[in-house]
């Protein structure tokens, strides 16, 4: 498919067709990186990764949980 390259502002901005768009899950408000190979502009999106919290405490292990820190007695209004 052939676009142009037009002006925004002080920069210059690429409008992708939406079907190219849907078909590589891309919205507004994507992260892209940006990349140069061999003279060509390489555009991919970032994945945005979504935690999940019992996914996320299932790889708790007592080789990687840390041990419990001191930080010294009460110096304001705590109360212990």
């Amino acid at each position: 498919m052939k676009t142009a390259i037009r002006k925004w502002g002080k920069s210059l901005a690429i409008r992708l067709p939406r079907a190219f768009a849907a078909e590589t899950h891309l919205r507004n408000g994507t992260e892209i990186d940006l990349k140069l190979q061999s003279g060509r502009l390489v555009i991919t999106s970032r994945e945005t990764k979504v935690h999940d919290l019992r996914t996320l405490l299932a790889q708790v292990r007592k080789s990687n949980r840390h041990a419990e820190m001191d930080w010294g007695g009460p110096v304001g209004g705590e109360t212990w």
